[in-house]
């Protein structure tokens, strides 16, 4: 057998797992390029050592993935010769990275067998400024405290009072965070004074728990909430059988009858409309038909969207008519450009802005964003109507914003730069502006109301993106339910603005729109705008989701990267989508809140594994990258189902030249 190159390996994996991720300190990137993981492991797992993954070790305990450790010691902002206090020895890998920066690091290892075997590997491969000690780690090492960092390798029910005491005064703990030992939120706390605690959430993990005093008692003394019920490990024919005399099929999506779907929608005041990838022509499809019928049968008043507000609003300024100018940039013309600038969106939009014609203005249907990610186009729109309405509160404006400046061409680089605190946050001047926004309410609106409103959203939406830009380096659950949070308060905004009457179509992810408490991102603490409606409107709220077993799909490899088309993979057994391939149906929708037999919907509470594919398709990893636990009748009200699907057809360059400037979709 040829000898393994694990000098070689290292290289990559640090080049693709842990740089190539965003890790950016040069001296935890020298550590990880110096340690050697495959030392700390059993000699049957060292092949494996440079995989993207934890690892088993002894008393079934793991070996942190690499990306994970690199993570954490990023995160305790360490400069070099400070002393450290490491809880959860582990094989020592960790210990042995953070003796590469630390002066001095301190472990703690509850289990006999692994402090002795750490101690003693440690020890023979020279890192004589690591000292181990068998203790509850949940107490921390007090002889040796105070100390400049702290990390905790297991997940604790709260952060222990002992380890918060023995930091130092400006030192920083990370810790993961959870009640359920399944799951955990990693947190870094700051001791700012003698009793003053800073915190913040990184990311969402998954550690083995923290036993001891200040943590978990053992699995066998203490009730552990219960984690997701297991997928189903086999498809019930039957069970697909049932559904398939259940649901409503058809044939095309133009002869489809939508007439029993309306029923059901009632007088739902928001309609939910999901899709299982960002580039499916055939959920695009459905998805406008469904909205063209609200619109004309049951008065639907806009259409809001999982896209940026700005770019939105370009929409809306071409299939409304108005009559002021419209904004300088072009729609959608950032990555993702294929999920919105494609020939399914285009053909709505042009029979909304036909439609709209002959009505009067109050009457027109309208297009809104609810996304957050345009900070810089947002700053020019506030701008732009400042300098009409208020000169010198748009030179106020000017400096306020300036702040982010510096960040323009990459705002992830701003939240980088703030979570190391080498840049002060801009949160006080973005939220200063918002507020004398919302203080100049009545002056404002008197002039345009429209106007008025793009301003004041524009403005919540730089506020609320300055957060998620901070938050969102790491992905944490913060930022996502920063996002669905802004989302959903952009969408009660806009049902508010057009009135008592008014009633919305949202258009988004199947992960956005679904109720996420029958999903498994209620255990990681996130929640999305279909928990939100949920709560806010009850049955009022309309929530539909689509799927697919196979075909192929308009998506990139990695963020920011080209579109490809890609082959979208048989669905995986144990998932919705086997179940629905299964029924030899090509194209249904299946009512989930009712009528349905009792039988089938009992069978299908049962959690199975469900496909989200987003703007970015990894099928090498499909399982891992995008399959989840969910409870598709808790999740949504109504399921629609092709069997196979093509990608969206992205409009092309050619295809735009030479129309006039309010066209939405400008070069």
């Amino acid at each position: 057998m040829d000898q393994v190159d694990f000098a070689k390996l290292r290289d990559n994996m640090v080049d693709s797992q842990i740089a190539g991720r965003g890790v950016r300190s040069h001296l935890v990137l020298d550590a990880m390029r110096t340690v050697r993981r495959e030392a700390f492991l059993p000699e049957a797992m060292r092949e494996f050592a440079y995989e993207d993954a934890p690892l088993p070790i002894a008393e079934n305990q793991t070996i942190s993935q690499p990306y994970i450790v690199a993570l954490m010691t990023e995160a305790l902002a360490l400069e070099g010769g400070e002393k450290v206090l490491e809880i959860g020895t582990g094989s020592g890998y960790a210990a042995a990275v953070l003796s590469r920066i630390a002066k001095s690091v301190y472990t703690v290892e509850r289990i006999g067998q692994l402090a002795e075997k750490s101690a003693a590997a440690l020890a023979n491969l020279g890192y004589r400024n690591v000292h181990v000690l068998h203790a509850d780690g949940t107490r921390g090492w007090p002889d040796h405290a105070p100390y400049d960092a702290i990390v905790v390798a297991a997940g604790g029910p709260e952060i222990p009072e002992s380890l918060k005491a023995q930091l130092k005064i400006g030192g920083r703990l990370v810790i993961p965070v959870g009640s359920n030992r399944r799951g955990q939120e990693l947190v870094r706390v700051v001791r700012v004074s003698e009793r003053e605690y800073k915190t913040e959430d990184i990311a969402d993990v998954r550690f083995v728990p923290l036993v001891g005093e200040e943590g978990w008692a053992p699995e066998d003394g203490h009730y552990v909430p219960p984690g997701p019920r297991p997928a189903v490990k086999t498809t019930d024919g039957t069970l697909a059988k049932a559904i398939a005399t259940s649901c409503a099929t058809f044939a095309t999506i133009t002869s489809a009858d939508l007439r029993p779907l309306l029923d059901r929608i009632g007088d739902a005041r928001v309609v939910l409309l999901g899709e299982a990838t960002h580039g499916t022509s055939e959920f695009y499809r459905m998805r406008e038909r469904i909205s063209r019928e609200l619109i004309e049968r049951k008065g639907f008043t806009f259409i809001a969207i999982e896209g940026d507000w700005p770019d939105a609003a370009r929409i809306d300024h071409y299939v409304r008519h108005a009559e002021y100018p419209p904004s300088e940039w072009t729609a959608f013309a950032r990555f993702p450009v294929w999920m919105w600038r494609n020939r399914e969106v285009l053909n709505f939009v042009n029979w909304l802005r036909q439609r709209n014609a002959n009505l009067e203005p109050a009457d027109r249907v309208a297009f809104h964003g609810l996304d957050l990610y345009s900070l810089y186009n947002s700053i020019r729109s506030i701008l732009s109507y400042l300098d009409d309405v208020d000169p010198q509160a748009a030179r106020v404006a000017r400096q306020r914003y300036g702040c982010l400046t510096p960040w323009q061409a990459d705002p992830a680089t701003y939240g980088h730069a703030t979570l190391t605190g080498s840049f002060e946050t801009c949160e006080r001047e973005v939220v200063s502006m918002l507020t004398d926004l919302m203080k100049k309410h009545n002056a404002y609106a008197e002039h345009d109301g429209e106007r008025f409103l793009d301003a004041v959203q524009n403005a919540r939406l730089v506020a609320n993106a300055e957060r998620y830009y901070r938050t969102m380096y790491y992905g944490s659950r913060s930022s996502w339910n920063l996002r669905d949070s802004h989302m959903f308060d952009t969408l009660k905004t806009l049902l508010d603005f057009h009135g008592p009457k008014a009633k919305a179509i949202v258009w988004a992810h199947n992960s956005h729109v679904g109720d996420s408490q029958a999903t498994e991102m209620s255990l990681r603490g996130e929640y999305n705008i279909g928990r939100l409606c949920r709560q806010e409107f009850g049955n009022a709220a309309y929530s539909i989701g689509f799927g697919t077993n196979s075909g192929t799909v308009a998506a990139a490899s990695n963020w920011d990267e080209p579109m490809e088309i890609k082959t979208v993979r048989p669905a995986l057994p144990d998932s919705y989508e086997r179940l629905c391939h299964e029924t030899g149906r090509p194209q249904f929708l299946l009512p989930l809140r009712s009528p349905i037999a009792a039988a089938v919907n009992e069978q299908l509470m049962k959690p199975r594994l469900e496909r989200a594919i987003g703007v970015i398709y990894r099928p090498e990893t499909e399982l891992q990258s995008h399959y989840f636990q969910a409870v598709l009748p808790q999740q949504f009200d109504e399921y629609i189902w092709f069997d196979e699907t093509k990608a969206v057809t992205p409009l092309k360059t050619e295809e735009i030249e030479g129309l006039p400037d309010t066209y939405p979709f400008g070069l």
